[in-house]
């Protein structure tokens, strides 16, 4: 595993891993049990806003998954009576992962009071428990003619070019895919090119900040583990 590129909330990465394991690992990411808001209960709404759609959006605010969360303590109140936008941050009783979320907005003397609970479920059954992205794809090596080196070279500065007789080749391996505009080139000079995969993928993990990536990956994975140890023992 080889680390490319690395943010705050997201994380690109290469490794040997077959297509059809790296698909089970990306569909397991809506396996993993997330917190979010279920119910609202708006006791005054004066907000241009339906009251449904007030719920909605309390509703897609990312909750950060601190390891005391309790589905069943835990209270988020929101009542705000100033003048202007209404944001996330302004919900008490849990730690709000973005604090500049619009919500509504209030006029002068408006008022926006309201209480919410919520649990933990899966990003399968709603996107608000979704974590967050998992994608591949593969690295591959393009070989294509030697006179096409300097605008190669001009469009994808950060990929490694070698020479092999009266060719080059191009490592794609980086964050950003170069195939299509290798194809592109060869299409407008008439060139053939020659694309051979190398059995390496490029992993890309993106987080909505409720968990960070490690743990992304980590808790996809073992929910994998578990469904296939479950189905081990009942093939057998």
């Amino acid at each position: 595993m080889k680390q490319i590129q690395k943010k705050e909330n997201s994380i690109v990465f290469s490794t040997e891993l077959s297509e059809s394991l790296a698909n089970a690992i990306r569909r397991y990411v809506n396996e993993i049990p997330v917190f979010a808001v279920e119910d609202v209960e708006i006791s005054k709404n004066d907000s241009p806003l339906y009251d449904e759609t007030v719920a909605h959006r309390i509703g897609l605010v990312p909750i950060k998954m601190k390891k005391d969360i309790d589905e069943k303590k835990t209270k988020l109140i929101l009542d705000s009576k100033k003048e202007g936008f209404v944001y996330s941050g302004e919900i008490k009783g849990a730690e709000i992962v973005y604090d500049k979320i619009p919500l509504t907005a209030l006029s002068k003397g408006q008022e926006l009071s309201l209480t919410a609970t919520g649990r933990f479920g899966k990003g399968n059954e709603h996107a608000k428990f979704s974590p967050g992205l998992m994608f591949y794809r593969e690295v591959c090596e393009l070989e294509m003619d030697k006179s096409l080196s300097e605008e190669i070279k001009r469009l994808c500065p950060q990929n490694e070019i070698k020479e092999k007789g009266n060719k080059i080749i191009v490592l794609d391996n980086k964050k950003v895919e170069v195939g299509d505009k290798c194809e592109e080139v060869c299409v407008k000079k008439n060139k053939d090119i020659e694309i051979n995969k190398t059995g390496e993928l490029i992993i890309s993990i993106e987080s909505f900040g409720q968990m960070n990536v490690e743990d992304i990956l980590k808790k996809s994975t073992e929910a994998l583990k578990k469904d296939l140890a479950e189905l081990g023992k009942k093939l057998k």
